[in-house]
């Protein structure tokens, strides 16, 4: 069993409210030990901030990698650091900000 999950991880962002936004995210740079740039990897936004996303992946990613992150419609690309991260067998469960504001991207109501 997980012990460990997006939900779990959730819970250090108070305003983070559940979505489910298919992304493919490239990681570009940042942390050195994650390998190099270029990595890609489809992924499910599984909850969100004005200013955070909050996701589970494959990928090994580290504490201050740069991301960008795309949606299939294109209203949703940008580019994120990782700012908080669980390792988990098989999974990377990430928290990422992003580098500049996107206005609108998750409604609340």
């Amino acid at each position: 069993m997980q012990t460990s999950t997006v939900a779990e991880l959730a819970r250090f962002f108070p305003e983070a409210t559940p979505v489910r936004i298919p992304v493919q995210f490239t990681r570009t740079g940042g942390g050195e030990a994650a390998g190099i740039p270029g990595i890609q990897e489809s992924t499910v936004i599984e909850f969100g901030t004005s200013r955070e996303v909050l996701f589970s992946c494959t990928t090994p990613l580290e504490f201050a990698d740069v991301l960008r992150l795309r949606n299939s419609d294109g209203s949703l690309d940008t580019e994120a650091s990782v700012v908080a991260v669980q390792y988990q067998p098989g999974a990377t469960i990430v928290a990422a900000r992003f580098l500049t504001s996107v206005p609108n991207w998750i409604v609340k109501p």
